[in-house]
């Protein structure tokens, strides 16, 4: 008897459908066909973000791209993209852990929270460890600290935000005397004779001085080792925690009107055109 099952929906447009320009290039996985289901059957453009495409072959391919747009049946992406789970009306930091952010980086945070916990340190540490890469895991990675850091401010103790974004420059200056030292992984990463720009030792100076620099130094500490691939952390773990200590808008992350609200809501539609 042959098989019934029916065939999963296609995502990816047909490579004859597209210029053998773009087809060359890979950029038929940035186009993205309708489900066979979907009553809207036009096909929804991806556009790749400047950030990403600057200094890549990428960069050459916005205008073949948007001239895919003249076609009756192609339109850019804007809103809910099928490829990603649908976020609620009104999405908490759990939401955006569970159906946003990476999984390695969701693990590591989750993991690093842990460490500081069984290392019995202060809540605000948790909270920060919790918190340290999430732009690195749902937004940009260059900067990522300072990233994170401004988009949690308005949540959170200014100690914790202030940690957040000084684990940054921290992370790349041992402190023995406190038992850190430069990660191993930094030298796989980027070589043994990196030397970090000038702006990240002049941070690193000024943290070294401040009145927080512990709080941001253990966010480094317990992020060294919290990489584990057999540790599983779940989120529950950290829902008191978050609920005393990150203060949740009513409207939901990305429509309080925050200063930072548009970070949010970038990571809820993050393949939006503009």
């Amino acid at each position: 008897m042959p098989d019934s099952t029916p065939e999963p929906p296609t995502v990816v447009v047909q490579p004859h459908e597209l210029p053998a320009s773009l087809r060359d290039a890979g950029l038929d996985n940035w186009i993205r066909e309708p489900l066979d289901d979907a009553v809207d059957r036009r096909r929804r453009i991806v556009m790749p973000p400047a950030a990403a495409a600057m200094g890549t072959p990428l960069n050459d391919y916005h205008v073949p791209l948007l001239n895919e747009s003249r076609h009756d049946d192609t339109i850019f992406m804007m809103g809910d993209n099928p490829d990603l789970p649908v976020m609620p009306k009104q999405p908490t930091l759990r939401n955006f852990f569970e159906l946003r952010l990476s999984k390695i980086g969701q693990s590591h945070m989750l993991q690093s929270a842990r460490l500081a916990v069984l290392h019995g340190l202060d809540e605000k540490v948790v909270l920060a460890c919790l918190l340290h890469d999430i732009a690195l895991a749902g937004l940009l990675s260059a900067n990522h600290g300072y990233w994170a850091a401004q988009m949690i401010r308005p949540y959170v103790a200014e100690e914790v935000a202030w940690a957040v974004e000084k684990h940054e420059p921290l992370r790349y200056f041992a402190d023995e005397s406190v038992g850190y030292t430069y990660p191993e992984a930094y030298v796989r990463f980027f070589g043994p004779d990196y030397d970090p720009p000038e702006f990240i030792k002049a941070e690193h100076e000024a943290a070294r001085k401040h009145r927080w620099y512990m709080t941001s130094r253990l966010v480094t500490i317990n992020d060294v080792y919290s990489f584990d691939p057999d540790v599983v952390v779940s989120f529950d773990d950290f829902e008191d925690l978050v609920g005393r200590n990150f203060r949740q808008p009513a409207e939901g992350l990305g429509f309080d009107g925050s200063p930072v609200a548009h970070m949010w809501r970038t990571m809820i539609w993050p393949n939006n055109f503009l």
